[in-house]
């Protein structure tokens, strides 16, 4: 979302749900012009009704959205992935988690979930369009092709419907970073044996898509002579592309990584200190020499107990407690193994938050420490 503040709408099954500035913004203009074309259906005396008709259809539409981004995330969290929340923002939505599937049965089934529930809240519109109207002209009315549809009620469950008909079949355009794209990769993935190979493929996809896209907005805006809608989709041609681009790029890297564990290129060097340390002394002998914002904390057997970050060290003698020791202010640092692959810690926790991640055998015993510089490095030699 390019770096957009998310507020928080909603909780829904343990899932933080948000939304982006731009999604507000996006909110009010879908009301405004959709109380014009209700009012076009209803009549232009329809006055409050369309617009309480349009504000239902926008708020049944990002509910859409925000049903298609959880049924990935409860098939992620269900699958073992943690999910982060899910963001709508104006171009629809996100959900946000910690890490990409671990096998192609696992990316199928999180990728196929949204879609999934399109399809469902479509069987709803249709069977409640059919209790209302009959049988006989569900179909007509859900997919908005009656004319004779006056029914404010009618109009909005047969926007829904459409909306999400449209919603299903767009993300289902096998093109990365598309649900599509992402069941593209899973079926290569699975044929080959080899992920790396499923999403250039899904991602030379993506970018066609995109470039047809942009194509496509560019004869919208000479040809049928409406900027609006060229501008619309030349920005989601241009978003598919770059997505596309980004996930290829990040394969290549993968493909070049494989078989760098964190052993190979960490610092087996760590500064560290006993746990036993006062507070006043680890000040005065660790962190001051150094500068250091943190330093990993020890046993007598040179097991990594924690860390202790010097803001902390320095609240608590602040605030009179210089004597106690250092494994009294430690912060959790979710070390990792040395013979882990390097792709999969480099978007860990404490090497974002710290910048560095401390690196431990299998008895737990500090080994080496991976920084954020080491990490470009690699990353820069794997991209060379």
């Amino acid at each position: 979302m390019f770096g957009e503040r998310s507020i928080q709408l909603a909780r829904i099954g343990g899932i933080r749900v948000g939304a982006s500035l731009s999604w507000f913004l996006f909110l009010g203009l879908a009301i405004w012009f959709g109380a014009g074309w209700f009012e076009d259906r209803l009549g232009s005396d329809a006055g409050s009704t369309a617009f309480i008709a349009a504000v239902a259809a926008a708020f049944l539409y990002f509910g859409s959205i925000v049903l298609h981004e959880l049924g990935h995330a409860f098939e992620a969290r269900r699958n073992g992935i943690d999910v982060e929340g899910v963001d709508l923002w104006i171009f629809g939505g996100l959900a946000r988690l910690s890490r990409d599937s671990k096998t192609p049965g696992e990316e199928f089934k999180v990728a196929v979930a949204g879609p999934l529930a399109n399809l469902i809240i479509i069987l709803v519109c249709l069977a409640v369009t059919a209790a209302l109207v009959g049988t006989d002209r569900a179909l007509e009315v859900a997919s908005l092709s009656d004319d004779s549809t006056i029914s404010a009620v009618e109009l909005v469950i047969g926007f829904t419907a459409t909306m999400n008909f449209l919603i299903l079949v767009f993300n289902l355009v096998p093109a990365f970073p598309l649900d599509g794209g992402r069941i593209a990769r899973a079926i290569v993935w699975r044929i080959s044996g080899d992920r790396n190979r499923g999403t250039v493929v899904s991602a030379w996809l993506g970018q066609g898509f995109g470039v047809l896209l942009i194509g496509l907005a560019a004869y919208i805006w000479f040809v049928g002579d409406d900027p609006g809608s060229a501008i619309w989709t030349g920005v989601v041609g241009w978003l598919i592309m770059a997505g596309a681009r980004s996930a290829a790029v990040s394969a290549r890297v993968s493909d070049r990584l494989e078989g760098v564990t964190v052993g190979d290129i960490m610092d087996v060097h760590p500064r560290t200190m006993p746990a036993t340390t006062r507070l006043i002394d680890a000040e005065e002998q660790f962190f001051a020499p150094h500068d250091a914002p943190w330093i990993a904390v020890v046993d007598d057997g040179g097991r990594l107990l924690e860390i202790a970050e010097r803001e902390r060290v320095r609240e608590a003698i602040d605030g009179g407690r210089p004597v106690l020791e250092s494994r009294d202010v430690l912060t959790p640092g979710e070390p990792v193994g040395t013979d882990q692959p390097l792709e999969a810690v480099i978007r860990s926790e404490p090497l974002t938050r710290l910048g560095a991640v401390m690196a431990v055998d299998g008895e737990g015993v500090l080994r080496g420490v991976l920084t954020v510089e080491q990490v470009r490095r690699a990353l820069a030699a794997a991209t060379a």
